[in-house]
């Protein structure tokens, strides 16, 4: 082995040692690019042929990558509105009363402040969790159980009346 094939497989091991240390499937991709270049050397190709070959078969393999469910950066994903890590997100609170758009209300056993979604009515009695900001739950009038609360508390009217 010459000191050309020595150099291409020095590379490739240095590269997976670097992949295992950093978790980036990338440089893989580029270890991929120097097991052509040794593989290009071993057909006895000249060294400006394995360059070719080490930098299409690195190039094809990233972008292989970057194309893939792998190579795709996730989207930061707020969690303040995701279900998926605030499990109140989706529940149901009861406000008794508003101040512009700002309330006290007592949910899971403690007092919370309670902000409503602009263009929200403070009308309703049911609101739904849109969001948790640190000690505040931003809501919204819970569309089907707040008009059913309202008929049902039109009814408690009139019978107290």
């Amino acid at each position: 082995m010459g000191p050309h094939g020595l150099f291409w497989w020095i590379g490739a091991g240095v590269l997976i040692v670097a992949e295992l240390m950093t978790g980036t499937f990338y440089l893989l991709m580029i270890a991929l690019g120097f097991l052509a270049g040794v593989l290009a050397y071993e057909l006895g190709a000249p060294l400006d042929l394995q360059l070719v070959a080490a930098a299409l078969v690195a190039l094809v393999a990233v972008i292989v990558l970057r194309r893939s469910r792998f190579g795709r950066r996730r989207r930061m994903v707020d969690a303040s509105t995701d279900p998926g890590v605030n499990l109140d997100i989706g529940s149901t609170v009861s406000v008794a009363a508003w101040r512009d758009g700002r309330a006290r209300a007592m949910y899971r056993g403690a007092e919370w402040d309670i902000e409503l979604v602009p263009g929200e009515p403070e009308d309703a009695h049911l609101y739904e969790i849109k969001a948790v900001r640190g000690s505040c739950l931003v809501v919204a009038a819970r569309r089907a159980d707040g008009a059913a609360a309202g008929a049902h508390g039109a009814r408690e009217g009139t019978r107290q009346a």
